[in-house]
C-alpha cells in the first residue's frame, strides 16, 4: 500500500493459534454453572494433567515449569438424567469441512469405551458460526466408512443437532442431548 509521499508499508498477518477455542469453552462453561445453579445437570469441565516442576512463590505461588503427565481425554464430563455424559468442544475454522486431525486418536479411543459401556458421549462443534452437537456413534460411523481426512459440514448439518446460544445459559447443549439421545433418556426415566 502505498501513502502520501510515496512511503511504502506492508503488513503481515501472522496466525495465532493460541486459545483457538475459548470462545466456545466460555459459552459451555457458562452453560455448565446455570445448569448446577439450577440442578438441571451436574458438568464440568475437566482439569488438564499436569505434573509441576517449580513454583515461584515470591509471586503469588506462580507455577513456572510444567508438563503434560498424560494426554487429556475429552474436555467435559458428569450426569445429566441419570446418564453420564462426557464431550470435547471443538472449533474450526475452515468453511466446507472439519480436519480429523482435531481429533486425537486417544480421544476416539475414549469416546469408544464410554459408548461401549452406555455412556453417552459426543463432540460440540462450532464452525460456520454456527454450534452443533454431533453424537460419538455418528462420529465412528464416519471414521468407519470414509477414508476422507475431513468432514464435510453438510455432514453436521445433517447428522448434528443445531445448538442454541441462549444468553441466560450460554450454550444450551442440553436440548441438543435431549433431541440427539431422546429414546435413550426417556427410555431410562
Amino acid at each position: 500500500m502505498k501513502y502520501p509521499s510515496n512511503i511504502k508499508k506492508s503488513y503481515t498477518s501472522t496466525i495465532n493459534y493460541k486459545n483457538r477455542g475459548m470462545d466456545l469453552e466460555a459459552l459451555i462453561t457458562d452453560a455448565c454453572k446455570y445448569y448446577l445453579d439450577h440442578d438441571l445437570a451436574v458438568i464440568y469441565k475437566k482439569p488438564t494433567p499436569i505434573g509441576v516442576v517449580s513454583v515461584d512463590y515470591a509471586h503469588n505461588a506462580m507455577i513456572t515449569k510444567a508438563f503434560f503427565k498424560e494426554p487429556s481425554t475429552l474436555d467435559y464430563n458428569g450426569i445429566y438424567k441419570g446418564k453420564y455424559i462426557e464431550f470435547d468442544a471443538k472449533e474450526c475454522h475452515n468453511k466446507t469441512s472439519f480436519p480429523l486431525t482435531n481429533i486425537h486418536d486417544h480421544q476416539i479411543s475414549h469416546l469408544t469405551k464410554i459408548i461401549n459401556h452406555g455412556g453417552i458421549c459426543f463432540l460440540i462443534i462450532s464452525m460456520n458460526n454456527n454450534y452443533y452437537l454431533f453424537k460419538g456413534e455418528d462420529l465412528l460411523e464416519f471414521l468407519n466408512n470414509n477414508s476422507r481426512k475431513s468432514i464435510p459440514f453438510e455432514y453436521f448439518e445433517t447428522k448434528g443437532y443445531k445448538l442454541d446460544y441462549n444468553y441466560n445459559i450460554g450454550l444450551d447443549y442440553l436440548k441438543g442431548i435431549d433431541n440427539a439421545y431422546k429414546e435413550l433418556i426417556l427410555n431410562e426415566n
